[in-house]
């Protein structure tokens, strides 16, 4: 995804499962941002009639589509963390995708800047260069991901810890971070770190107007 001339000041924000990202972006949203989720955009993509489905059913099959339509996606899960080459299909179907519908959403934008939330963004490598201006990295105790995603979804935590296996470590998103937003605590404790890194996140917006594209 090619927008490095892109005219406003955009983000990436990240973080493990369990890290608090869908509430810091609302809360970035409530003091408009605009806010590009990939994890929505994957979903409307692998919804009844979405998008992606055709693909996805003559890739795999039609029961990993479930009775309404839409992509089975606990089949789906339990299959490409068992196989890789799965993974590597299921990604070549909707990565493009993703980046497209990203991009349009991008495009179409009318915040002050612009959040893209990206749960692998560290992973998936291209972001930090191509992308984004700053990378926002939200952080907590792995051991407060496990117990959020446990209460959260139902999973053992066997399964979290599988889940957070496949991810970046949390040294390695806060090494990529430019800032990092603590949530360790509660709404309250993030309300006042939201609030600091918005009004950075203006200045650098208005500094960006006009002028080339860069890291900030």
């Amino acid at each position: 995804m090619h927008i490095q001339n892109a005219p406003y000041f955009s983000v990436g924000l990240t973080g493990g499962i369990g890290c608090g990202k869908s509430t810091v972006a609302d809360m970035f949203a409530a003091r408009g941002a605009s806010i590009v989720d990939t994890d929505q955009i994957a979903h409307s993509l692998t919804a009844p009639n979405g998008a992606a489905m055709p693909a996805l059913v003559a890739e795999f099959g039609a029961d990993y589509a479930d009775a309404r339509g839409a992509l089975d996606r606990t089949k789906m899960r339990n299959l490409v963390f068992a196989d890789a080459a799965a993974k590597a299909k299921l990604e070549a179907i909707l990565h493009p995708r993703i980046r497209q519908a990203t991009l349009a959403a991008a495009e179409a934008a009318t915040g002050s800047y612009v959040i893209f939330a990206v749960p692998l963004l560290v992973e998936s490598g291209g972001w930090v260069e191509r992308v984004v201006n700053r990378v926002l990295v939200i952080d907590c105790l792995e051991s407060l991901q496990v117990s959020r995603v446990m209460a959260r979804n139902g999973l053992s935590e066997e399964q979290v810890k599988a889940i957070m296996a496949t991810q970046a470590t949390r040294a390695m998103r806060l090494a990529a971070a430019d800032d990092v937003i603590d949530n360790n605590g509660d709404l309250a404790s993030l309300e006042p770190q939201i609030a600091q890194l918005h009004d950075l996140y203006l200045a650098f917006s208005k500094r960006m107007a006009g002028m080339a594209p860069q890291r900030l």
